[in-house]
C-alpha cells in the first residue's frame, strides 16, 4: 500500500515540538507501507530529504507561531495550493492520512477525492474553527457559518477521523453521526524518555529546591499568566522553588516583561530546544506544568508534553479541567492548580515527603507504559487504514 502523509508542521525529533506525525509514519513504513510525507519549511525553495525510509517533500511556504491571523491565513492558504501542485505531480497513493491543524489541511483531500476518487483519513489533533473562534472571540455570523461548513464538509468527506481525546471523539460524531470516528490520543515514548528510579526518593529536597518545569508552546491558548501566578505566590510565601519555562511562541516577550513587572526572581526562561534538550532539562526538574487557558474547548486538547511527562516518570501539575485532569486525579500522578494558595500547600507536602513524588511519577510512566505507548498507537492506525503489518 502506499500513503501519503500531508502535514504542515510536520518535526522530527532533532527538530523538536511535536513529532506525532513523524513517529507514525516510521511505523507505517517499518510495516511495509510506502510513505510519503508532503510538509513545509521556512526555507526560499522546495526541497526533499529521506527519513529512513520515509520520503519527506517540504513545500516553501513561510510559517511562524508569531504571525497575525490573516498572515495565519495567507499561509495555510499558500500551503494548500502549493501541496495540491505537488501531489499532482506524484505517483498517487492508495490513501491520504491528513493530519490537522490546520483544517484547511482537509480541503487537500476533499480535492483529491473529487478529484482522482482516493480516499483519505483526517486526523484531528485539535477542533478548528471552534478553538480559534472561542479563543478570539470572533461574533461576526457570517464567517462563523463559513468555518463550520467547511470544518463539516472536510468531516463528511472523508473516509474515516481520528480524534485525539475522548471529548473530540464525542464532538466530531455529533457534526458527522454517520462517520467511522476513532480514537488515538498523543502517546508517551517511553524508548526515548527513560524513567529514572530512585529519582526523587535519593533527593534532599530541604537542600534542594522544588523545581517545576513548563516545556512547550508560549501562546496565548496556554494561559501561563498562572503559572507566573503560583511562582509569585510562592516568592511571597519564602519558598526558594523555581520556575523554568521552556518554550517559544507569540507571548514570550509578554511573558518575559510580565516577570520583569513582579519582579519574580525564581523564574528562568530557557531557550526553546528539541527532543533531547527538553529531556535534560526534564531530568533536572520535579514536576511538569501543563498550561491551557480555562475553556471548554481547550479541555479536550492532547498535549504533548503531557505525554512526555508521563514517559519520563514526572507528576504533572494541570490548570485545566477536562480528560487529563481526570486522568491525573484517578492514576495520583499529580496536582491541579486552581487557586495558587490552595496549591502551594500540597506543594510543600511534596516538598518534605519525596516518596509521595517517586509513588506519582511511578504512577505516571505505568499509565504511559500501559495505555499511551507509541506501538500500540501505531498498531491502531494500521487497523484504520486496513494494512496488516507485515513487520
Amino acid at each position: 500500500m502506499r500513503v501519503l502523509y500531508i502535514h504542515q508542521y510536520y518535526c522530527t525529533p532533532e527538530q523538536g515540538g511535536a513529532i506525532r506525525s513523524y513517529h507514525l509514519a516510521q511505523g507505517m513504513a517499518a510495516a511495509g507501507v510506502e510513505v510519503e510525507v508532503v510538509s513545509a519549511h521556512n526555507q526560499a525553495r522546495y526541497h526533499t530529504r529521506w527519513d529512513g525510509k520515509v520520503r519527506v517533500h517540504l513545500l516553501p511556504v513561510y510559517y511562524d507561531n508569531t504571525f497575525s491571523t490573516w498572515q495565519r491565513i495567507r499561509s495555510f492558504y499558500l500551503f494548500v495550493k502549493e501541496a495540491k501542485k505537488l501531489v499532482s505531480n506524484l505517483r498517487l497513493p492508495d490513501v491520504f492520512y491528513i493530519s490537522s491543524t490546520p483544517l484547511s489541511t482537509g480541503l487537500i483531500g476533499r480535492w483529491a477525492k473529487k478529484k482522482w476518487g482516493i480516499p483519505y483519513v483526517f486526523e484531528v489533533r485539535d477542533l478548528w474553527p471552534k478553538a480559534p473562534l472561542e479563543i478570539k472571540r470572533i461574533r461576526n455570523p457570517l464567517l462563523k457559518k463559513v468555518l463550520y461548513r467547511v470544518e463539516y464538509l472536510i468531516y463528511q468527506n472523508a473516509w474515516k477521523i481520528v480524534a485525539l481525546s475522548p471529548g473530540m471523539q464525542r464532538y466530531i460524531q455529533q457534526r458527522v453521526p454517520d462517520k467511522p470516528v476513532l480514537q488515538i490520543p498523543n502517546f508517551a515514548d517511553v524508548d526515548f524518555f527513560q524513567w529514572e528510579t530512585g529519582k526523587y526518593r535519593n533527593r534532599r529536597l530541604e537542600k534542594q529546591p522544588l523545581t517545576l518545569l513548563y516545556a512547550g508552546a508560549v501562546g496565548e491558548v496556554n494561559g501561563l499568566y498562572k503559572y507566573l501566578d503560583l511562582a509569585e505566590a510562592a516568592e511571597k510565601s519564602g519558598k526558594n522553588w523555581q520556575f523554568k519555562l521552556m518554550g517559544k511562541g507569540k507571548y514570550l516577550p509578554f511573558l518575559k516583561k510580565e516577570v520583569a513587572n513582579r519582579t519574580l526572581s525564581q523564574v528562568e526562561f530557557i531557550p526553546f530546544g528539541n527532543k533531547n534538550e527538553v529531556k535534560a532539562q526534564m531530568r533536572k526538574a520535579d514536576l511538569a506544568y501543563i498550561s491551557f487557558l480555562p475553556l471548554p474547548v481547550l479541555e479536550v486538547s492532547s498535549p504533548n508534553k503531557f505525554f512526555d511527562a508521563l514517559a519520563m516518570g514526572m507528576p504533572v501539575i494541570v490548570n485545566f479541567k477536562g480528560w487529563i485532569r481526570e486522568l491525573i486525579q484517578q492514576h495520583e500522578m499529580g496536582l491541579y492548580h486552581e487557586d495558587s494558595t490552595l496549591l502551594l500547600p500540597a506543594l510543600e507536602k511534596l516538598e518534605y515527603q519525596p516518596a509521595l513524588l517517586e509513588q506519582m511519577g511511578k504512577n505516571a510512566r505505568l499509565l504511559a507504559e500501559t495505555q499511551f505507548n507509541k506501538e500500540a498507537a501505531v498498531g491502531h492506525i494500521l487497523e484504520i487504514l486496513e494494512i496488516q503489518n507485515r513487520k
